[in-house]
């Protein structure tokens, strides 16, 4: 199995494509040849690279930037993921001038703490602050900025956004597949109240969460950064989670929620009914056919609703770059 553990090695976030920069390593060339990152990296995109420091944790940190850059888009993955399953996102973004921040939360892929786990989920905002104020005061992530974040990247989006309200710094969010409560969750609610006592972790149950049979296959046999097991000290800090988002006031925010019909991983209806009370200006695209991993969907999938969030982040920065078949 692929070990990227020496990259763990490396220091503060600095720029990877100087010669002799420490940062650029052949473990660093593997990782992003393992996760098709490496064809973006072109004469034309630059890449900063290492962890940054925030609430005790260390973050690993990548930045991505087009020659002139239209503003910064904040990417923040889901549960299980890391920053290396971006690479469709990251694709659509460069390729239309955003400079792209993306970074492995607490406890995934290669940054630190416990696996799969958090105490609070305030924890997951701080760190979001604590890296946007790193980045900011070394210039790298200029105005105006967007988030995007997948499940519960776009509740840690939401919850900053509706607590920070008119003062908040976002131009716009894209929330896919938000989550609020998972499927189940009225059922399950009750069983982690009982089995939290006793047991700490749950096996983790690797369900198909998208068409691209190719991207589900990878999750379950090529990834070393999956953790295999689901820990309820996450599920407890979800918990607590949910009704501090549902009692924050309202925000008029431009917002775009991006969700599949088919996803069986969050409560997508009822979930959808919370974030539109919160964001009155939200726009809704449903795709009947797409399930929960939206930025890994099957391609035809994929590209309709990257079309949209396309449209989205058009209509907040207007895009001087003609994007093919336009």
């Amino acid at each position: 199995m692929t070990d990227f553990a020496p990259l763990q090695a490396l220091g503060p976030i600095a720029p990877a494509r100087v010669p002799g920069n420490t940062p650029w390593t052949p473990h660093l060339d593997h990782y992003l040849a393992h996760y098709q990152l490496a064809p973006l990296l072109t004469d034309h995109v630059g890449l900063h690279v290492g962890y940054l420091d925030a609430r005790g944790f260390r973050l690993w940190t990548q930045v991505w930037s087009p020659t002139t850059p239209r503003g910064t888009a904040f990417v923040v993955h889901g549960y299980f993921d890391h920053l290396g399953l971006y690479r469709h996102l990251l694709d659509r973004l460069l390729s239309e001038g955003w400079r792209v921040v993306l970074w492995d939360l607490p406890g995934h892929g290669l940054s630190s703490g416990e696996r799969a786990t958090i105490d609070d989920f305030d924890d997951y905002g701080e760190c979001l602050v604590a890296l946007q104020s790193q980045l900011d005061d070394q210039g790298l992530i200029p105005k105006p900025w967007v988030g995007i974040g997948q499940s519960t990247g776009a509740a840690i989006l939401a919850t900053d956004a509706l607590r920070n309200g008119q003062t908040s710094e976002w131009h716009g969010l894209a929330l896919l597949a938000p989550l609020v409560r998972p499927l189940g969750w009225p059922q399950s609610s009750w069983l982690h109240r009982l089995a939290s006592p006793f047991i700490t972790t749950l096996p983790r149950k690797y369900r198909p969460n998208s068409s691209d049979s190719d991207f589900t296959a990878f999750l379950r046999e090529a990834d070393p950064l999956q953790a295999d097991y689901l820990t309820l000290t996450w599920v407890s800090a979800m918990r607590r989670w949910m009704p501090q988002l549902i009692a924050l006031p309202e925000s008029e925010l431009p917002v775009l929620i991006l969700q599949g019909e088919q996803d069986l991983t969050v409560d997508w209806a009822w979930n959808l009914e919370v974030m539109t009370r919160k964001f009155p200006c939200a726009q809704v695209h449903r795709h009947p056919e797409a399930r929960h991993h939206l930025v890994n969907e099957a391609e035809p999938i994929r590209q309709i609703l990257f079309n949209e969030l396309s449209r989205f982040l058009d209509q907040l920065v207007p895009n001087d770059i003609e994007r093919p078949g336009t």
